[in-house]
């Protein structure tokens, strides 16, 4: 993609696809964003105060955007995942894929990359069927402390697994000073209990690496052994398992920054991706 290109984020969120294209090196000229939570607009501007928000994604026109080079967004997956009941394509929140397929079509970028969860084949084929492309998984464990498969729909070429970084739990974790402890399901775990556990799902335990963040990472679904009891994890802690700079969800409250980190991308995997383009040209 040449530098005047420019890029067009769908479902945006906080901008980790522009956090990546930046970490990787790719030049581009606008970037434009589709959003309609005002709180990770308010951390996408905070950060990138040049990003053009376009809102709803339902009302972009392609005929209203100038040269799209890179089209990428990841469709909302609480309506097809494994952690989302198996729900189908009938589900409105799965429907937005559509939107991106429809965009794609109307406005031809050079290339593309949709990234979602791991989910039943059947919905997975369709997926492949509208973008042209099969997926490759990749997990955000390769480059983070944090166990996150992921399938990645794209056109740029030449798409392998990062080198595995070998970072750990321990390489990512604060020391808290006064942490709030969960002293009450002290005696309903096991004493060998890993350093990071999701409370909810026993097969996430692991001493190594944590499950992947959820949106209510806030509400108890992760926690650190600590002196005591149990402990969430910190803000900072979150944006370090998903590769993202410390303090870039400073400007929103501490519960909806780990909403939002639940829901984002781990950037030093999209930058992984986006390296290729420059490989390319």
């Amino acid at each position: 993609m040449s530098r005047n290109g420019n890029v067009l984020s769908l479902f945006d969120g906080m901008s980790c696809g522009r956090l990546a294209l930046d970490r990787a090196g790719v030049k581009y000229n606008k970037y434009y964003a589709s959003e309609i939570d005002k709180h990770t607009i308010q951390i996408a501007q905070d950060n990138f105060p040049d990003t053009i928000q376009l809102g709803d994604v339902l009302n972009i026109k392609g005929n209203d955007l100038p040269k799209i080079g890179l089209l990428i967004g990841g469709s909302p997956c609480q309506g097809f995942s494994f952690a989302g009941n198996q729900l189908n394509f009938d589900d409105p929140r799965s429907k937005l894929f559509f939107e991106f397929v429809r965009l794609m079509k109307e406005l031809k970028p050079t290339y593309f990359l949709l990234e979602n969860v791991p989910m039943r084949k059947e919905y997975q084929n369709i997926i492949s069927q509208h973008l042209g492309v099969e997926p490759i998984e990749i997990n955000s464990s390769l480059v983070s402390a944090q166990k996150r498969r992921r399938l990645y729909w794209t056109n740029i070429p030449n798409i392998d697994l990062p080198q595995d970084k070998g970072i750990l739990l321990k390489d990512v974790l604060e020391d808290v000073e006064h942490p709030i402890i969960w002293k009450k399901w002290a005696n309903y775990v096991p004493k060998d209990l890993p350093e990071l556990v999701d409370p909810y799902n026993k097969r996430a335990w692991n001493h190594n690496k944590s499950s992947a963040l959820r949106t209510n990472v806030s509400n108890g679904n992760m926690w650190i052994k600590c002196e005591g009891g149990y402990r969430n994890l910190t803000r900072i802690e979150c944006e370090r398992l998903q590769t993202i700079p410390e303090g870039y969800t400073s400007s929103v409250s501490e519960s909806q920054a780990k909403r939002m980190l639940g829901n984002g991308w781990t950037v030093d995997i999209i930058a992984h991706i986006f390296r290729k383009i420059i490989e390319s040209n």
